[in-house]
Order: C-alpha cells, then sequence, then structure tokens
C-alpha cells in the first residue's frame, strides 16, 4: 500500500474556488482502480491549509491518478490558487 500526505496553502481569496476544485478531484479520484481512499481535510485553525490524504492499492495505480485527465486538469488550476509550494510526501508502510 502506498500513502499519500499532500498538504497546499490556499490564497485566502481563492479557498471556496479550490474546495470546489477539491471536492470534483475527490468525487472523481475516488472511482479510480487502485484507489483505497482519498480524502480532503482543512485545518482547524488555519483554514487555507489543506490536506490531501490518500491511500493506493499499488505505486502503479497512483502513477495511474497521476496521468488521468481530471489529475492534469485539476491540479495545474489549484495550483494558481496556492500560495508558495505544496509539500508532497509518498510513503510505503513498513509494518
Amino acid at each position: 500500500m502506498i500513502k499519500v500526505i499532500a498538504v497546499k496553502r490556499v490564497r485566502e481569496d481563492k479557498l471556496q474556488e479550490v474546495l470546489r476544485l477539491t471536492k470534483e478531484m475527490v468525487e472523481k479520484t475516488v472511482k479510480e482502480e487502485g484507489c483505497i481512499s482519498y480524502e480532503a481535510y482543512q485545518d482547524i485553525k488555519d483554514p487555507g491549509k489543506i490536506t490531501m490524504v490518500e491511500a493506493w492499492e499499488s505505486q502503479e495505480d497512483l502513477d495511474k491518478h497521476m496521468n488521468s485527465d481530471h489529475f492534469k486538469r485539476l491540479v495545474p488550476l489549484m495550483a494558481d490558487f496556492s500560495e508558495g509550494d505544496s509539500e508532497v510526501s509518498i510513503l510505503k508502510r513498513l509494518f
């Protein structure tokens, strides 16, 4: 199993737009083969901090996701509304 944790900071004036795009990403991604879970979280103390927590059956499934039409369309749009670089960790389970 592969886990992904992606954290991004969203510009305050674009938060609602990013939330709409994020919802679309979740709705499309959970239907993908190999997706175990795909969830979006908003920091309680810092609403502009959005964290995606994903679980994939394999690296190959994650690679397919990152090459999907919706990923290629939505991620650049969300990046346009973000501040700074996103922090992405791709993790494999040890135990």
